[in-house]
């Protein structure tokens, strides 16, 4: 998949009925630029008021998670943005003319196809991601379900369901990656257990439901009460039990559709986070509340790692230049050689690593007892990382040097001690022009931003 950000190439158009609130709606799905999201825009209130996709709107998960923006309401908006995810959409804008979205076939499927039909189209800006690092999870003790999450390369989801119930047993189902959302989750249909069903329409909390758009399995007797219950509900003479212990006039698209519809709750729950996530997801037991909790805690650390501003690097990849290749290009040498690998080099920027061992000769005399790096070999080391910028694009670097004009903005953020690994990331902030480059560098030890600056110099031919 592209790294790109996505919108659709059309406006979509769809309508149908509520789950829960029994209205019409017609919902417009319209393209979105860069960075926009997913925004609800509520056309039948004045002003036109609109409620992002964002958790922390999050007011009830009740059957469904519900959005609220000062008093504007959004009911489950999971199925909906669980297909632009799927889908690899990731700005678009929802206008309803109704507090809910159509249930359609209580799936995402009528959405994925809608999606399908006017295609998607790639923008300018790069995606973001939450990268996953460490094990993450959320527990709901009063049930036992649980959302963890552990570092994978792509977004991986795998849910186990149990309701301790004989009519649906156990199930599982997994999703190794997004592509395979359209063919394997999407048409994955809402359900419910009776006993459920018969307390929603006593709250009068189901008035959109029918037979065609929610699995009902059958978990306990079905009285003539409840038979005529079920009969105005659905509008139907007549409602019986399959063999397979589920409503009739329905045929399951999966033996384990509920367990795969659930994932297909994890998905539209989680794209709440607002980012996309790079990790495998496992669910177990997972609903509505425990689901938006854990992605409450992601947007959290994603907001986290946001402000600390550290990109994700690949330390086990092939470095650009080892040291050798370092020193063909520095004039630099030991002990004052401070890079030991470039990790990536551009036109534009580079990425160095600097191993802190305890046998620096600078940490004889300074600080002994509690060794401290130097903060200016901290800028060195930053200062030859950034030279290999430059002097990498020379044909005879050999032949020249980079010598400091001045330093700006420079900030000591955090102690650097033996055993840290520095990674160094050197952007231009201008173009090269006459020999003087201007940039701007960090430097990370972990997810912790340790030092940085503003640097410019000079390259200058050698003097023989």
């Amino acid at each position: 998949m592209s790294d790109k950000q996505k919108t659709i190439k059309e406006e979509i158009q769809l309508s149908g009925i509520g789950l829960h609130t029994g209205k019409e709606v017609n919902l417009k799905i319209r393209p979105a630029k860069e960075n926009t999201g997913f925004v609800f825009v509520r056309t039948d209130l004045e002003g036109h008021p609109q409620v992002e996709a964002d958790v922390n709107y999050v007011t009830t998960t009740e059957r469904g998670t519900t959005l609220e923006k000062l008093g504007v309401k959004i009911h489950t908006c999971e199925h909906l943005l669980a297909a632009l995810v799927g889908m690899d959409v990731d700005n678009a804008i929802l206008e309803m003319n109704s507090a809910e979205p159509p249930i359609l076939d209580g799936s995402s499927k009528f959405f994925v196809e809608a999606i399908e039909k006017v295609g998607v189209q790639e923008q300018e800006l790069p995606r973001e991601y939450l990268v996953i690092k460490e094990v993450m999870n959320y527990i709901d003790p009063s049930t036992g379900s649980e959302l963890t999450v552990i570092p994978a390369d792509d977004y991986e989801i795998t849910t186990m369901v149990d309701f301790g119930t004989k009519v649906l047993g156990t199930q599982n189902a997994s999703m190794k990656n997004l592509s395979e959302f359209k063919d394997e989750i999407a048409s994955a249909r809402t359900f419910s257990f009776l006993h459920e069903l018969e307390q929603l329409l006593d709250a009068n909390l189901i008035k959109g439901g029918d037979i065609s758009n929610a699995i009902v399995y059958v978990d306990k007797e079905l009285t003539p009460e409840t038979l005529e219950k079920l009969k105005v509900a659905f509008g139907k003479d007549e409602v019986s039990i399959r063999p397979n212990g589920i409503l009739d006039n329905l045929t399951l698209n999966y033996t384990n559709e509920a367990a795969r519809h659930k994932l297909l709750d994890v998905i539209g729950d989680l794209a709440l986070v607002g980012v996309r996530i790079k990790g495998r997801v496992i669910a177990n037991k997972p609903g509505h509340f425990v689901n938006t909790q854990f992605a409450k805690k992601l947007n959290r650390q994603y907001k986290l790692q946001k402000r600390k501003n550290v990109p994700d690097f690949d330390l086990k990849a092939e470095p650009v230049f080892d040291i050798n290749g370092i020193m063909r290009l520095l004039p630099h040498r030991p002990p004052f050689l401070l890079v030991d690998k470039i990790l990536e080099l551009s036109d534009t920027h580079v990425v160095g690593l600097k191993n802190v061992s305890m046998n620096e000769p600078f940490f004889v005399g300074h600080f002994p007892k509690e060794p401290v790096m130097p903060g200016v070999l901290q800028i060195e080391a930053m200062a030859q990382v950034g030279g290999i910028l430059v002097l990498a694009n020379v044909p005879d670097p050999e032949n020249y040097s980079t010598y400091f004009v001045k330093m700006d903005n420079v900030k000591f953020k955090k102690k650097v001690v033996p055993g840290d690994q520095v990674i160094f990331k050197i952007e231009l902030i201008e173009p090269i022009r006459r020999g003087i480059v201007h940039m701007q560098g960090y430097g990370y030890v972990g997810d912790s931003v340790v030092v940085e600056a503003e640097l410019m110099a000079q390259v200058a031919k050698t003097k023989i």
